[in-house]
C-alpha cells in the first residue's frame, strides 16, 4: 500500500470512530437551516428577477436587511417570514427532520 492510501485509510478509520458532541451536532443544524433559508430567498428572488433593493421595497425592509438574510447573517421572525414570502409571490415551506432542512418558495398560481 502505498503512502497515500495508507493515510487515506487512517483518516477514515479516525472519521469513523469520531463523533460530534450534541451541541456541536446542534448548532451545524442551525448553520444549515440559516443557509437553507438563504438560499431559497437568493433563488426566489433570481427567478423572480429582482434585485435586494427591489425585494426590500416590496417587503418594506431595507437593502442590507435582505442583504443579512441571504448572507444567512439574520435570524428571521415570523413576521419577517411573512414579508419575504408575500414580496416574493410564494408561499414558505419549510421541512424540518431530524437529519434534514428544507426551506422553499413555491410560486403562488397566477389569479
Amino acid at each position: 500500500m502505498n503512502h497515500s492510501r495508507w493515510k487515506l485509510a487512517r483518516e477514515q478509520q479516525a472519521a469513523q470512530e469520531y463523533s460530534e458532541p450534541p451541541e456541536v451536532e446542534a448548532e451545524r443544524a442551525e448553520i444549515r437551516l440559516a443557509m437553507a433559508f438563504a438560499k431559497a430567498v437568493y433563488d426566489r428572488r433570481k427567478a423572480l428577477g429582482l434585485s435586494q433593493a427591489q425585494l426590500a421595497e416590496r417587503a418594506g425592509l431595507t437593502q442590507a436587511k435582505i442583504s443579512r438574510v441571504e448572507g444567512a447573517d439574520a435570524v428571521p421572525t415570523l413576521p419577517l417570514l411573512r414579508r419575504l414570502a408575500t414580496a416574493l409571490d410564494a408561499s414558505l415551506t419549510i421541512d424540518l427532520g431530524r437529519d434534514h432542512e428544507a426551506v422553499a418558495f413555491v410560486a403562488r398560481p397566477a389569479a
